[in-house]
């Protein structure tokens, strides 16, 4: 029996030249371990004197963190490019410049929406429209910003939610940052009965506000008679107090307060719906003796 032993021949030279490959670039790839574990120790120290740098800047520790990760990524991109032409020769840098560009176009169609809010949230962060602390509204969306990171900012409802929102979603859509300022303009609608004196009415209002200790008795307190309702005369009561959600709600509370107590206290009335019904039918009604009686007269209207 004949055996042919010409494939096995040419896999044994395939494995010789590879392992004879080998041993020829093994200095150069252990050469090109040593690069990296120096790119290490470099990497280490540039990060530890870019820290001691940035802490006496008056950064945000988030912008801090995204820039000493940048640091890092291109002190690493950098190295293992040199690492690589180290090991292979043959590799020189325009070819990996190439290779590098088209590969980065591949990633950059592939992960179009993590470099977005990559890019977002390091403008974000260097512009700082926002602080740690601020309440926003965006998209219908209300909390307390708890951490801003390269691609997500974090948000703490006021019912305790937490909320990741996309950077990219906080730099394409407009945003309210309710505590930009430590204090908010608050309104709220006061009516009073058209049978009553409109000035006395502003003039209470006006005397209920002052000496609250939840509203600012440095800005304005403001009073206006606003519009003629159903059953009264409208007031916008408005005054100024802190930016915090919870301190808004404390503010109005107080102002409520204050406000029913003086009307009360100056006999002014804060009327309610007063509804007056007349039957276009006579209606019979059923006594306890179930007698019948009509009452209601022609007609056919209602009033509040």
């Amino acid at each position: 029996m004949n055996i042919d032993v010409a494939p096995l021949k040419i896999i044994k030279d395939q494995i010789e030249a590879f392992t004879t490959s080998l041993i020829a670039t093994l200095p150069n790839i252990l050469a090109a371990l040593v690069f990296l574990l120096l790119v290490w120790l470099a990497n280490r120290l540039i990060g530890s004197v870019y820290s001691r740098v940035l802490a006496r800047t008056h950064m945000r520790s988030s912008l801090k963190a995204a820039l000493e990760s940048l640091v890092s990524v291109l002190v690493w991109t950098i190295g293992i490019l040199i690492a690589a032409t180290i090991a292979m020769p043959d590799l020189t840098p325009t070819k990996l410049l190439a290779g590098l560009g088209l590969g980065s176009i591949a990633v950059g169609l592939a992960f179009k929406d993590i470099f977005e809010n990559f890019l977002a949230g390091i403008l974000i962060l260097l512009r700082e429209p926002m602080r740690i602390g601020d309440y926003i509204e965006v998209e219908g969306i209300t909390g307390e910003v708890k951490k801003i990171t390269l691609r997500d900012t974090y948000l703490r409802q006021v019912d305790g939610d937490l909320i990741l929102l996309p950077n990219s979603m906080l730099y394409k859509n407009a945003v309210s940052v309710h505590t930009d300022w430590e204090r908010r303009r608050v309104t709220i609608i006061v009516g009073i009965a058209y049978g009553e004196d409109v000035a006395e009415g502003r003039r209470v209002m006006e005397a209920a506000l002052k000496g609250l200790d939840t509203v600012d008795q440095q800005r304005p307190i403001e009073v206006f008679a606003q519009a003629f309702n159903s059953s009264s005369i409208d007031f916008e009561v408005t005054w100024w107090t802190g930016s915090k959600p919870v301190e808004i709600r404390r503010s109005k509370d107080k102002v409520v307060e204050a406000v029913k107590s003086a009307l009360d206290e100056a006999g002014i009335e804060i009327p309610f719906p007063y509804r007056t019904l007349t039957f276009k039918e006579p209606l019979s009604l059923k006594g306890s003796n179930d007698n019948d009686y009509e009452r209601g007269e022609d007609g056919g209207s209602s009033s509040d």
